[in-house]
C-alpha cells in the first residue's frame, strides 16, 4: 500500500467544524495513514491563536483562573466536546500547567497546542498518537538532527498501521521541548513523510496552492499547477508564504512529491510540488513563468574601483568586512569596476557607517555608496531559458510603468530575474511584470 503522508495547518483546524472537514478528508483515502496536525488557529480575524494564549501563559503560570488559561481550556473542551470524544483534556492543560509553573520552557509551551490538538484528532480518527519528542532529535545546539530522526522515526513508523505525529516539535539530548523555528508543522510533516517513505506528502492548508503572484498586490492572479523544488526555493525566500522554504529539504533527497491543498475544498488540485520538470513545450510567456514574488527593505552597497577585475581577492576582502560585522548577504551582482552587495535592512540596522569605514579600510576602493529603501522582485520559472524575449518584455513593462530600475542580478541558471527597485514602487513594479508576462 502507498503511504500518504497528510500535514493539516492551524487554519484546517481552527474548530471542530474545520477538524470534522479534516476527518472526511483523511477517510476519503486509504492510504493517508500518517497525520501531522498544527495547533487549532484563528477562527476569524478576531480570535487568538492557540500557540499565541500558550506564550501567554508561559508568561504568567500563575494566573490559572483566567486569562491565557481559561481561554485554552474553554477552546479545547469545546473541540472535545462538539466531536463527542473521551479525551480527558482538563487533566492534559492542568498537567501542562504544572510543568509550567515548575519552570518548562517557552518551547514546551509553545508545543502544547499541536500536542493537545494531535490527542483530540488521534481520538477523533481512532489512530496511534505518536509523540514527537521520542522521534524527532534536536542537537544540544538547537539544530535539527536528521540522522539520527529518520531511522528511529522510521522504525517507530513500522509499528503503527496509523498513526498521528503533532508538528512543530522534537526534544533536545536532555530530553526537553524543542520547536523548530520556522515553518514548524510543515518540516514536521516533511520529515515523517521522509522517515515513511511516502508516495505523496500533502500540505492541507486554506488556500488552493499558490499563486503566480501575492493576491493583495495582484488583482486574481492565476495559480500555479505544477512548481519544481528549486522554484519553490526562489519564491519562497523572495516572499512565497503558503509553504516553508525549509520544509521541503527533508524529502528532497527521496524526490518524494509533495501536494499543496485547501482544506475547504478538497476536490480541487492545488499545487504540486516535484523534484524536476521538463520546460512546457509550449513558450508562450504564461507558460514560462511560474511565479513573482518579492520583498521590500533592502540596502545595496555599491563599490568602485577602477580594475576592480584583475585585483585578485577583492572580492573576499569586501565579504570579510561583513563577516566582521556579522552580516549575512543576499546578493552580489558586479561589473567590470563595480561590486553591489545587498543586504537586508534588518541585518545592517545601527552598523552601516561602520561598515562602509571597514570597506575603505579593507579595500581600499575609489568610492563606496549606500541606497536604503530598495525592494528585490523575482521574476522565477524553469521556461525562461527557452523563451526569447523574456528580460525585453519585463524591463519594457517597467519603463512604461515609471519604475526606475536600481539594480538587476541574473542567476547563471536563468531560472530567475531579480531587480531591485525603490520600495514606494514595490507593488507598481510587481503588476507591471505580472501583466507583461502572465
Amino acid at each position: 500500500m502507498a503511504v500518504v503522508v497528510a500535514k493539516f495547518g492551524g487554519s484546517s483546524l481552527a474548530d471542530a467544524e474545520q477538524i470534522i472537514k479534516m476527518k472526511s478528508i483523511v477517510l476519503a483515502d486509504e492510504n493517508r495513514r500518517y497525520i501531522v496536525p498544527s495547533a487549532p488557529g484563528k477562527r476569524h480575524a478576531d480570535d487568538e491563536k492557540i500557540t499565541d494564549l500558550f506564550y501567554e501563559l508561559h508568561k504568567e503560570p500563575e494566573k490559572e483562573g483566567s486569562g491565557a488559561y481559561g481561554k485554552i481550556l474553554e477552546r479545547f473542551s469545546q473541540i472535545r466536546d462538539r466531536l463527542s470524544l473521551k479525551t480527558p483534556i482538563e487533566k492534559h492543560i492542568a498537567e501542562i500547567l504544572v510543568c509550567l509553573k515548575a519552570g518548562a520552557s517557552e518551547d514546551f509551551a509553545a508545543s502544547r497546542g499541536e500536542y493537545l490538538n494531535g490527542l483530540l484528532i488521534a481520538d477523533l480518527l481512532g489512530f496511534d498518537f505518536i509523540d514527537p519528542a521520542d522521534v524527532i532529535f534536536f542537537r544540544a545546539d538547537g539544530v535539527y538532527d536528521h540522522a539520527r530522526t529518520v531511522p528511529v522515526l522510521a522504525q517507530e513508523l513500522k509499528k503503527h498501521e496509523r498513526a498521528v505525529i503533532p508538528g512543530f516539535y522534537g526534544s533536545l539530548p536532555d530530553g526537553t521541548i524543542k520547536t523548530f523555528s520556522r515553518g514548524g508543522s510543515d518540516i514536521t510533516g516533511s520529515i515523517v513523510a521522509c522517515a515513511a517513505d511516502a508516495a505523496l506528502y500533502e500540505n492541507w492548508t486554506d488556500v488552493s496552492g499558490f499563486l503566480k503572484a501575492d493576491p493583495r498586490i495582484v488583482s486574481n492572479p492565476k495559480k500555479i499547477d505544477t512548481i519544481t523544488y528549486r522554484e519553490l526555493r526562489e519564491l519562497s525566500y523572495m516572499g512565497a508564504t503558503v509553504l516553508h522554504e525549509d520544509s521541503i529539504f527533508p524529502v528532497l533527497e527521496d524526490a518524494i512529491p509533495i501536494c499543496v491543498k485547501n482544506t475547504n475544498d478538497p476536490d480541487d488540485p492545488g499545487t504540486r510540488i516535484v523534484p524536476t520538470l521538463d520546460a512546457e513545450v509550449d513558450t508562450s510567456f504564461e507558460k514560462s513563468i511560474t511565479g513573482i514574488a518579492g520583498k521590500k527593505n533592502f540596502t545595496v552597497i555599491t563599490i568602485e574601483k577602477n580594475g576592480m577585475n584583475a585585483e585578485i581577492g577583492f572580492g573576499r576582502r569586501v565579504l570579510s568586512c561583513l563577516e566582521t560585522f556579522g552580516i549575512p548577504f543576499e546578493h552580489i551582482p558586479s561589473g567590470i569596476d563595480s561590486l553591489c552587495v545587498v543586504i537586508a535592512d534588518c541585518r545592517i540596522d545601527g552598523c552601516s557607517t561602520q561598515l562602509i569605514d571597514e570597506i575603505h579600510r579593507v579595500c581600499n576602493p575609489d568610492s563606496v555608496e549606500i541606497s536604503n529603501n530598495m525592494a528585490l522582485i523575482a521574476t522565477v520559472g524553469r521556461g525562461m531559458i527557452r523563451r526569447v524575449g523574456i528580460s525585453a518584455k519585463l524591463f519594457a513593462a517597467l519603463a512604461q510603468s515609471g519604475v526606475n530600475v536600481r539594480m538587476i542580478d541574473q542567476g547563471s541558471s536563468e531560472m530567475n530575474i531579480i531587480v531591485g527597485v525603490e520600495n514606494d514602487d514595490f507593488e507598481k513594479a510587481v503588476r507591471a511584470i505580472y501583466d507583461a508576462l502572465v
